[in-house]
């Protein structure tokens, strides 16, 4: 289905959805008292008193639209800890590559944090990558950062934390936004917003398409007469509804499509991701709160990888259908002023199969055809409690998880069609315990200390139990025998607030992920995927918020040891430092906002020493970049924005494969018009 298509399609479906819920709300206001007032926030349940008992981190709107590339993976750069599997951002790395990670946890492109829109889990459900290009900055109004392992609603997935992105509403987005930008290298970035009052609520519908030729990803001496420019043409667009139904519900719902087009190193070297997304959300606020909620993803992949030595096309990922659904039931039972209970379930399902081409390098005729998918799922029940007394809050968590892992297989026949493989793998299912608690002692109005401990799982994604794939030279073959990975930690800290407008937090952390999921070397030219072990992961994360008058500042420095534990079979790898993991990691932002409208704010980033793999053999050296944001008023509801990213041209080094370098963004002007009311 196109992206026009399945756009229109969205739209038409939430019409009809929302058609009930404005009559609904109107037969509610009959009855109502006059004075009645009816608040619509588009959010889900309030904050338990236990958030502030983890290492939690909040990026307010200000933060998200100012970030110097216009990109969310950019805006959450500014959280020490936070990680994708390659430096470069959703322009520029194959999409299947965006896992995300915190507290340097590696990983293998798979995401091991959990990341949420609105409460809906927005992994790929084939891939377990993050799709940043479908999602749009201008329409959040905050993001919460909790790094460590959790439980609660979907915590099977929150391995090393979770990313929860929450909506704005119609006070924050204004009835009409747009902007258009361009950059030095011609590319350009178009979104627009219409908000609109709805039944008491609102509705919004929005959109974004970014474009342009790119730039080249592989240094000028390494060149060769196919090496192509970066390419990138991404479309997003959403409609979402917040409608109240009586004075203590509310339907929340959403309908999202997006496509997103890349070319990488070589001219013909395409990749597409395209997702359709719907979730309805029923939340309410009365003595018995309640957050129920359905969603539905249909998602695709396609990638032709081209010969790095004769520059011919060698394999054809044409096609990785997946499907992901699943909801979850919460409820909050009224048991006194001083508690909060939250019992609930939830559940996700992913299927998906790969549909691939391979070709011979030297004739180009086809090699084979492959086919290789499955289904996983997870049940979860789960229960969490808060107690306040006083100064002292207690809060602790538990979930019983069944997973199950079945239907897998791999297939590949020959050019005439011949199977010279047929793999069907045994399916298999368990149950997991894990659980989480802490501690939050306000010792002042100005001081909080706080600890937690913690456990948590992720399942293997259907890429990593069945889809091997190639590098050349190096070939990684999946592993239909991979356990759960699971996470046992804890976490001491404290949040000092010794001014007004003055934060500063410290939290010490040990983490250990027992049977890691990696592409582990056995040769130089083959990799399995395995389980290791353990990884071991101790850190410092340290961060600094200011405002004074129309200055803000927000920084935060992580340092982290990380080794992997090699014991037995994985012995060769004892004490090596997980791939793509850097030991020091710090963001500093100073804002600058004298009047309304009139914003300036400059980025400092900085990023340590990688290995690209293992073996600790190429490393990836250390970047510090400078980027800058500016928003400057004409009129009340015109003005001018420029953007600047890495300004000083630091040479980013996102993949090293035995000399083989790719190249992160260089220094990139952005200007252009927004316009809002």
């Amino acid at each position: 289905m196109s992206f026009k298509a399945s756009y229109t399609l969205a739209a038409s479906l939430l019409a009809s959805a929302t058609v009930i819920a404005p009559v609904s709300a109107q037969e509610a206001d009959q009855d109502a008292p006059e004075d009645t007032e009816i608040v619509v926030v588009g959010q889900g349940l309030p904050d338990t008193p236990s958030v502030p008992a983890y290492a939690t981190r909040t990026l307010e709107r200000e933060a998200i639209i100012t970030a110097p590339s216009g990109r969310i993976e950019d805006a959450l750069g500014s959280v020490a800890g936070f990680q994708q599997f390659r430096r470069s951002d959703s322009r520029s790395s194959n999409p299947s590559a965006q896992g995300v990670t915190l507290r340097a946890l590696g990983g293998n492109a798979t995401s091991r944090a959990l990341v949420t829109l609105d409460g809906v889990p927005m992994a790929d459900p084939f891939f377990g990558y993050t799709p940043f290009a479908a999602l749009i900055p201008e329409q959040l109004d905050r993001i919460r950062v909790t790094r460590g392992g959790g439980s609660g609603p979907f915590g099977a997935g929150a391995l090393a934390g979770t990313i929860a992105l929450e909506s704005a509403g119609l006070d924050q987005l204004g009835s009409v936004n747009a902007s258009l930008l361009a950059n030095d290298r011609g590319a350009t970035e178009a979104a627009a917003t219409l908000a609109a009052p709805l039944g008491g609520g609102y509705v919004v519908a929005s959109g974004r398409w970014d474009r342009g030729q790119g730039f080249f990803t592989t240094p000028e001496d390494q060149r060769a007469p196919l090496s192509a420019r970066a390419a990138f043409d991404s479309r997003s667009g959403q409609i979402r509804a917040a409608i109240p139904i009586g004075d203590t519900y509310e339907v929340q719902a959403r309908l999202l499509a997006f496509e997103d087009n890349r070319t990488l190193r070589f001219d013909g070297a395409d990749s597409s991701a395209s997702g359709q997304d719907a979730s309805i959300r029923v939340v309410g606020r009365g003595a018995w709160e309640v957050d129920a909620l359905a969603y539905v993803q249909a998602r695709n992949f396609s990638n032709i990888v081209i010969s790095s030595t004769r520059f011919v096309k060698v394999l054809d990922q044409r096609n990785t259908p997946s499907t992901g659904l699943g909801g979850k039931l919460e409820v909050r039972p009224p048991v006194g002023a001083d508690h909060v209970l939250r019992l609930g379930v939830d559940y996700r399902r992913s299927d998906g199969e790969l549909q691939e081409e391979a070709f011979s390098a030297f004739t180009t005729n086809l090699r084979a055809r492959r086919r290789a998918g499955g289904t996983t799922s997870d049940l979860g029940l789960f229960v969490e409690h808060d107690w306040t007394r006083g100064p002292l809050v207690l809060t602790g968590g538990v979930r019983a998880d069944r997973t199950v892992i079945s239907d897998g297989f791999f297939r590949e026949s020959d050019a005439a069609g011949v199977v010279v493989i047929d793999n069907q793998f045994s399916g298999r299912s368990d149950w997991t315990v894990t659980g989480r608690g802490g501690v939050l002692f306000k010792a002042s109005d100005a001081l909080s200390l706080r600890a937690a401990v913690y456990s948590g799982l992720r399942l293997p994604t259907l890429n990593e139990l069945y889809r091997p794939f190639v590098v050349f030279p190096v070939f990684t073959s999946a592993n239909a025998l991979l356990e759960n990975e699971k996470l046992v930690g804890y976490e001491a800290g404290l949040d000092w607030r010794p001014a007004e407008g003055v934060e500063l937090t410290v939290t010490a952390f040990d983490n250990r992920l027992k049977n890691a999921i990696a592409n582990v070397s056995l040769t130089p030219t083959d990799r399995q995927r395995q389980n290791l072990p353990a990884i071991d992961a101790q850190g410092l994360e340290l961060g600094a918020k200011l405002e004074r008058g129309p200055w803000r500042f927000n920084g935060t420095v992580a340092y982290t040891d990380a080794a992997v534990d090699g014991e037995g079979a994985s012995v060769a790898l004892d004490g090596n430092r997980p791939p793509q993991t850097p030991q020091w990691a710090a963001s500093a932002t100073l804002g600058f906002e004298p009047r309304e409208g009139l914003m300036l704010a400059a980025t400092l980033r900085h990023v340590g020493a990688q290995f690209e793999s293992d073996s600790e053999t190429d490393r990836l050296p250390p970047a510090t970049t400078l980027g800058a944001f500016a928003s400057i008023p004409v009129t009340a509801r015109l003005g001018i924005v420029l953007r600047a990213e890495n300004i000083f041209d630091e040479t980013i080094v996102t993949r090293n494969s035995a000399g083989a370098i790719d190249l992160g963004v260089p220094r990139t002007l952005w200007g252009g018009i927004r316009y809002g009311f």
